[in-house]
């Protein structure tokens, strides 16, 4: 039989294992820029990506579940049918976006599987209201 050290070394080997399997397995992918993504579009195609950008105003469709993130001199069109969208979707707000960047229609789509807002500052409304 085991003495209570070794078991307890065995378990913890098994947790540390445990845990560097699951950082390995799913590494996050690397979020980038509406701009780093469509300097050069073609090279992201099919794959995962993860772009931040700001919502560009009014160009949310709740209809077609489809609005555009703009950087600083490109936009992209997120696509968030089948995506966990969080709240706080809205105009001009900065976005977290994660999917599959697609061309379709002479257009680069990014089929989103996670949506994710900024928080609202709470400094907003004071501003607003001075």
């Amino acid at each position: 039989m085991w003495s209570r050290r070794t078991r307890i070394m065995v378990l913890g080997a098994i947790v540390t294992l445990g845990l560097l399997a699951t950082v390995l397995v799913q590494a996050p992918v690397p979020t980038q820029t509406v701009d780093e993504i469509m300097v050069n579009p073609d090279s992201h195609l099919g794959d995962e990506v993860a772009v931040r950008g700001e919502v560009l105003d009014g160009s949310i469709d709740n209809g077609t579940m489809v609005f555009t993130l703009e950087g600083e001199s490109y936009t992209l069109k997120i696509r968030y049918t089948d995506a966990a969208v969080s709240n706080g979707l809205g105009d001009n707000r900065t976005v977290y976006a994660e999917g599959i960047l697609l061309f379709e229609d002479g257009t680069y789509v990014l089929d989103a599987s996670t949506i994710k807002t900024s928080c609202p500052s709470k400094y907003e409304e004071e501003a607003d209201l001075e």
